[in-house]
This record gives structure tokens, sequence and C-alpha cells, in this order.
């Protein structure tokens, strides 16, 4: 159990990659504090699985982007597990809508939960911690992504990787930054492409398929652990050999 004793706050953690986190996390001895927007149902869900495998979690209901509820979530967290040694920025949303259509609500609001979000996190959470790891989730989106029917969420994709940066160098030494930036994986987010645009991206994917949310999962655990003790400031590309 290489997370035995931690605690983890894991944002947009009841569905997802988000819950794929969550899971290993505890698996591996990690207490989970299991924030959500709007899936109650499904974070609760999370919950009881985390406690039946013998570990402890908590559902907190919060909106990353408002900055009132991410200190109320914090303080709730604190007083339930006294620290939080592990923060994983992973909410995330996506508006997908052609260029002439696409407002400057949608602008706010994806960079608002994307990007500002993280910052919001990062910013009460480690009021609390002495020693730690934080991890964004980010996306190649936000590394080489050419898409204008989804430039506000490419454009806070590159911003959570820049953030990871400067928030590595800020928090050094005895708190480290790192950030994963998944390729296409299986996700609700994704379940309702088109069959003929999911069969042409995996064409240029190299190992021929979407991940698994576990996949990722396994990444986000190892920048985590004492395993990336070395590691800080870099974003790790978890993709399939995306071309």
């Amino acid at each position: 159990m290489i997370l035995k004793g931690k605690i983890a706050l894991i944002t947009g953690s009841s569905r997802g990659i988000g819950r794929a986190t969550a899971l290993l996390f505890a698996k591996e001895g990690c207490k989970i504090v299991v924030n959500y927007s709007k899936a109650e149902k499904e974070a609760n869900s999370v919950v009881r699985k985390i406690k039946s495998m013998g570990s402890d979690a908590i559902a907190i209901k919060c909106d990353v982007s408002n900055e009132r509820e991410v200190k109320q979530m914090v303080e709730k967290a604190i007083k339930r597990f006294g620290r939080i040694d592990i923060l994983v920025n992973n909410a995330g949303i996506i508006f997908d809508s052609p260029f002439r259509d696409r407002t400057v609500e949608q602008w706010r609001r994806t960079l608002g939960v994307n990007l500002i979000g993280a910052f919001i996190c990062a910013k009460y959470v480690t009021l609390h911690m002495k020693k730690g790891s934080i991890i964004n989730v980010a996306s190649t989106s936000g590394i080489d992504g050419v898409s204008p029917e989804t430039m506000d969420y490419d454009a806070s994709k590159a911003g959570l990787i820049s953030l990871t940066k400067d928030l590595a160098e800020e928090l050094a030494p005895n708190i480290r930054v790192n950030c994963v930036a998944p390729g296409w994986v299986n996700t609700d987010i994704n379940k309702d492409l088109p069959k003929s645009y999911v069969k042409s991206e995996i064409q240029s994917i190299l190992l021929k398929r979407f991940g698994e949310p576990e996949e990722i999962a396994k990444t986000i655990l190892f920048l985590a652990s004492d395993n990336a003790s070395f590691i800080t400031g870099t974003t790790i590309v978890a993709a399939g050999g995306y071309l």
C-alpha cells in the first residue's frame, strides 16, 4: 500500500478518471474526499465502495469555480481527516459548438472550472499541506490540440499545464506539483462521440484504442506516491501514442 495513511482530495471524483483514481488510491491505503458538483448519487456510491474496501471516505458537494464553496469543502475535509496530503485537480467540463455559436459565458464557465478551479483548490488546500503532492489532470488538447469547436477547453488545459509549472516553483521544495495529460479515454464525456469519428481517431493512436480511466489513474497514483519523489513541474502524456 504505497499511500497508506494518506489523505487525498480528488475533485470531480464521482465518475470517470476521478472515480477510478479515488478507488485506486483507496486500494493503496488512502482515505478520500470525494468531490462532486451534481452527481450526488454517484459520489455516494464511490464512498460506499471505498468503505467496503476497508478505507474511509466522505462525499462533499462543491463547484470548484466558486471560491467560497472550495474554502468550505477544504474546511470540512480538514475537520473530518485532520489534513490533506494529496490534491488531484480532476474536475473538468467541455462545451462542443461551432466558433460563431460559442458564447463568452461558455468561455468563462470552462476556464472557471478547468483552470481557475484548480488554482482555488491549490490555494486553500496548501494552507493545510505542509508536505505533499498536487496532480493536475490536463489533456493532450492543451499541448497540441487544434479543435475550433473546443477552443475554450483547449485553452483551459494549456493554462493548467502552465499553472502546474508555476505552482511547482511556488510550493517547492515540500510540495510537488505535476500534471497528467490524457488523450482519448473511455469516459462519459466521450460516450456520445460519433462512431465514425472514434474510428478515425483510433487510427491516430499507436495502441489503436482509447485508454481506460483506470490506466490514467495509475499514472496519477505514480505522481502522488513517493515513487515520483524527484519529479515536480512535469507533465506526463498518457495518450497511447497519439499522433
